[in-house]
């Protein structure tokens, strides 16, 4: 019938609807079996009065009606790639909320999401980690929002940071954490927030990068590179910062029989001064005390200062050596992280 003129209809309101069954019924939010991201709540409707459900992970249940319990996960909810287990008090014909999928059971799970590689690349992009940016929508700064770009990254597309990248650096990039512009920039993170370096987005990277998203910090601050042309002569040293070239140095790769190896490679270990000590191609030993500004980029191959009485020809085992002004002046700037690049 339709409404007379001088009546009002009210709000609209969701009427759940409940199965026929043996066995009490319990309406179940998100559907069971399915999939729950880290920020979901969990809504169990029962059709008579039930008690309060258990859940495996933290948070905490509201009880709004005789018939209702609301679950919201605390912190950040569970884990990326986990499983979340829900008991119910007793056992009941389970269905979703719209009464579909009916079965007897006590137990419901859900599948949390695995964490994403490329929301990880977004966010190293975001915190300034990369020589790229990620032009895509914002993620709101919630736990919820970013664990669920965590599991499910936003549309979008990277683009070089400075105009003026060395090509050296372009022709190596690939949105992808096996990409070692990706691992430089996993290992400097780890590093400055006094995580183990290991190159690898294990759990506590992204803890790390995820509470930096939450709390909206200033971006990492610079970005440098170094590159080598180890057949050019004279051989010479390159350091880029930020978009501009802003030292060139006389530097020894390695002589003909032990040659610096080619390739790009991430500074894992950034020492002041140290003592060096190695096998020459003769087979003797060296055993070099006090060499100062020294950053290990590939095994036992370094960038550091060196006494010489020329630079800019192989002349050493493998390594970068510079002039001692020179090498304390790049020192700073090659932190654990920074990339090194070995070319023809």
């Amino acid at each position: 019938m339709a409404a007379r003129s001088w009546e009002k209809l009210g709000d609209p309101a969701t009427v759940h609807y409940f199965p026929a069954a043996k066995r009490p019924v319990a309406l179940i939010s998100p559907t069971p079996g399915g999939r729950l991201d880290p920020g979901d709540q969990v809504r169990v409707t029962f059709a008579g009065k039930g008690a309060e459900p258990k859940i495996s992970v933290a948070g905490h249940w509201k009880h709004p009606n005789g018939h209702t319990y609301v679950f919201t996960p605390s912190g950040s909810g569970p884990s990326l790639g986990s499983t979340v287990k829900l008991t119910l008090p007793h056992t009941s014909a389970v269905a979703d909320m719209a009464g579909r999928n009916l079965r007897n059971t006590r137990t419901v799970t859900w599948t949390i999401p695995p964490a994403s590689p490329r929301r990880l690349i977004q966010l190293l992009a975001d915190e300034g980690y990369l020589p790229v940016t990620f032009d895509g929508p914002a993620v709101a700064h919630t736990v919820r929002a970013q664990n669920g770009a965590a599991a499910h990254p936003p549309e979008g597309d990277f683009g070089w940071r400075y105009p003026n990248t060395p090509s050296e650096l372009k022709r190596q990039w690939e949105p992808e954490t096996a990409n070692v512009i990706v691992r430089g920039a996993i290992m400097m993170f780890q590093d400055e927030h006094g995580l183990a370096v290991d190159g690898l987005p294990g759990p506590d990277l992204w803890k790390g990068l995820l509470k930096e998203a939450l709390d909206d910090k200033a971006e990492h601050a610079g970005y440098s590179y170094v590159y080598v042309h180890r057949d050019q002569r004279p051989q010479e040293l390159t350091l880029w910062h930020n978009g501009k070239r802003i030292f060139n140095s006389p530097g020894n790769t390695g002589v003909p029989a032990a040659p610096t190896a080619l390739g790009t490679f991430p500074v894992f270990e950034h020492l002041a001064e140290t003592t060096m000590s190695g096998t020459n191609p003769d087979g003797s030993h060296y055993n070099d005390p006090g060499i100062k500004w020294v950053s290990y980029f590939n095994g036992g191959d370094a960038l550091h200062a060196f006494d010489r009485a020329s630079f800019g020809t192989p002349q050493s085992v493998g390594c970068v050596e510079l002039p001692l002004a020179s090498a304390a002046k790049v020192w700073p700037y090659t932190p654990i992280g920074t990339l090194v690049t070995i070319e023809n």
